[in-house]
């Protein structure tokens, strides 16, 4: 985590989509910002589905091309989308938790103008958080590719029977497993799906993957953490029903042979804290530590 100064003139508000009882505070948050001489936009949707109007409004394809800073007020669910969407622009992100937990949005919506003042004025940190990049290939052929900002898993579906994978990492083979699956986690993402299936939780600045098995047939299979540069192939040797999900979104169902391929994306997610604010604490306060 280092510190940076940047001042911040034109600003995106991006709530969560279907979300009308935000309406209150994101009009608070414009209407702040406007009085602190910044030019504000409103998502498109977030301003359809709040009916808000009085402010510019911006697709989520052209934020990156017209703001320097994204407020993202919402749960993680809502950080993770927009993270995925604006990662080619590489605009910095802040974010204001909605939601339940809030591992990502991280500044209190009761404070958030106090904080957003701080900001404005330069008092942040920033960090910069890796995503995944996941490839299928079928029968040799590309099928499928997308990013994922917390994991990448291979599971079955309902109750049906284990599936098998074979993993291989940087062309080494590494196991076969029988299992309801497997989930490759940056470090933003083993504080989510990985944490309840049993793996560590990563400080969100290391560079490294995970691997967490789920509920593996063989008690052995323990979680492995690899660099964050290592390519991941995991072949689909048997699964009536296995699908691949990113960020929790199925994306495809796979049939057997498939290959999936898992590495760093090239792009990176920043997103801005007040200063002080401390991973650990964040930690003991959301998993109720003592």
């Amino acid at each position: 985590m280092y510190e940076m100064k940047k001042a911040f003139k034109n600003v995106a508000i991006i709530g969560k989509y279907n979300a009308s009882e935000m309406r209150d505070s994101i009009l608070e948050m414009c209407t702040f910002l406007a009085s602190e001489q910044v030019t504000v936009f409103l998502e498109t949707a977030t301003a359809s589905h709040c009916n808000l109007s009085g402010f510019a409004t911006l697709g989520m394809d052209e934020i990156g091309e017209k703001v320097d800073l994204a407020v993202v007020l919402g749960g993680d669910g809502t950080m993770l989308s927009v993270a995925r969407k604006l990662a080619d622009s590489h605009i910095p992100l802040i974010g204001v938790n909605q939601g339940r937990v809030g591992f990502l949005t991280d500044i209190n919506s009761a404070n958030m103008l106090d904080d957003m003042r701080h900001l404005l004025a330069g008092d942040y940190t920033t960090e910069e958080r890796i995503l995944l990049n996941a490839t299928v290939f079928r029968d040799g052929q590309q099928i499928m590719t997308g990013r994922a900002m917390n994991d990448v898993v291979i599971n079955k579906a309902g109750m049906s029977r284990l599936i098998e994978l074979e993993v291989n990492i940087d062309g080494q083979f590494v196991h076969r497993q029988r299992s309801d699956g497997l989930i490759l986690a940056t470090p933003t993402g083993t504080t989510a799906y990985a944490l309840s299936a049993g793996g560590p939780i990563l400080h969100p600045t290391l560079d490294a993957i995970t691997l967490v098995p789920i509920c593996p047939h063989t008690l052995s299979n323990r979680p492995i953490a690899i660099h964050s540069n290592s390519k991941v192939e995991i072949t689909l040797v048997h699964g009536d029903d296995a699908g691949v999900h990113l960020d929790g979104h199925l994306q495809l169902a796979l049939l057997a042979g498939d290959q999936l391929l898992v590495q760093r994306d090239e792009k990176t997610v920043s997103l801005l804290h007040p200063i002080g604010h401390s991973h650990y604490d964040m930690l003991r306060q959301k998993l109720n530590w003592g």
